[in-house]
């Protein structure tokens, strides 16, 4: 074993958190807790997982659970395709592999939305095969202890560091290398200001010893934001709300939200009131009282910046035509919503 590889693991040994999921070799268990951490903290997502495994403790439970009762468990977790995808394998699972989680590396990630890292963290956890994990934590540890300027988000940057952490990954105990490297780079190596003097990598770390820690790793794409304005009607009728369902390929497919009104600016009641969307929403007998008083939010996703206002609409007749669901002040809650609008009701239902 390399000074790299048993410096890594000793580290590990010693400063590993203790996670649930690191208690089972149960491949579905893994492959639960891999999509909830796929763009979210461990703090986080930790909570998540011990809700799913508690309604959903055996697949088959998961696949036969309503997309609807899935996607409120997974609330405010965001990136909400993820929760479908596992919904659609869970399905596969049990239709293919009558409910027996696959371990074939191939068959395992032929399932919807697992990909390369994903196939290799199950198969190397729960059943100890020789695959090497390469997430965002891998990319930086290898970046810097090898001094690797490729970009990481480029094709030849992915081949090459997949070539490298395959040539790392050691014959005995690679499960444990693996959690250790990642483990690595999500507590001492991190993106910004690591403790560089502390780390037991530091006499072999090329970007320590060249002063290119924060230089180390190179993105060769940088994010557009696109600026989006939603205005959102909090409707009341005689003690009846109204959500819709998001459908098409947008953000939050799927979950509900209250009426929208999407913009290229923020309305002002006067602007909301001569729009011509908000009137197709009611009846023309309709009586519309609109308060004064607004909730403005900003809501930042990975590819937009969404700016939302609520305003509180009473009347006595909306057009049901628009496909809403007709719902009650307390069951509001019982619906799965974006974390926008869970805001709004921590805000307005008070």
């Amino acid at each position: 074993m390399t000074r790299f590889q048993s410096n890594i693991i000793n580290w590990y040994k010693t400063n590993k958190r203790d996670l649930p999921w690191r208690e089972t070799n149960d491949p579905y268990k893994i492959w639960l807790s891999e999509i909830i951490l796929q763009q979210t903290r461990v703090a986080q997502g930790t909570d998540y997982y011990l809700k799913f495994v508690q309604n959903y403790p055996h697949i088959k439970l998961l696949a036969d659970a309503s997309e609807d009762e899935i996607l409120k468990l997974w609330q405010g977790l965001g990136y909400y395709s993820r929760a479908r995808n596992l919904h659609h394998a869970a399905k596969e699972v049990c239709v293919k592999y009558d409910g027996k989680f696959p371990t074939d590396f191939k068959d395992v990630k032929q399932l919807k939305g697992i990909g390369n890292y994903t196939a290799s963290a199950i198969c190397s956890f729960a059943y100890h095969q020789h695959y090497a994990v390469v997430d965002g934590n891998v990319f930086r540890v290898l970046s810097r202890v090898f001094g690797i300027d490729t970009p990481i988000d480029s094709p030849k940057g992915k081949k090459v560091f997949e070539e490298l952490a395959d040539s790392l990954l050691p014959q005995q105990y690679s499960s444990e290398y693996n959690q250790a490297i990642m483990e690595f780079g999500a507590l001492q190596c991190v993106p910004a200001n690591p403790d560089c003097l502390n780390c037991p990598l530091s006499g072999i770390c090329v970007a320590f010893c060249r002063n290119l820690v924060k230089e180390l790793p190179v993105k060769d794409k940088t994010t557009k934001v696109t600026e989006r304005f939603f205005n959102y009607l909090f409707i009341e009728n005689n003690g009846k709300f109204y959500l819709a369902k998001r459908t098409g390929n947008d953000i939050w497919k799927n979950l509900y939200e209250l009426p929208l009104i999407e913009s290229d600016r923020l309305f002002s009641v006067e602007e909301l009131i001569e729009n011509e969307s908000f009137q197709h929403i009611f009846n023309q007998e309709s009586d519309i009282r609109i308060s004064n008083g607004v909730f403005d939010f900003k809501h930042i996703l990975t590819h937009r910046r969404i700016n939302a206002r609520f305003f509180s609409v009473q009347t006595n007749s909306v057009n049901m035509n628009k496909n809403f669901q007709e719902v009650l002040k307390e069951e509001l809650e019982d619906y799965a919503v974006s974390r926008l609008t869970e805001m709004f009701f921590e805000k307005a239902l008070i």
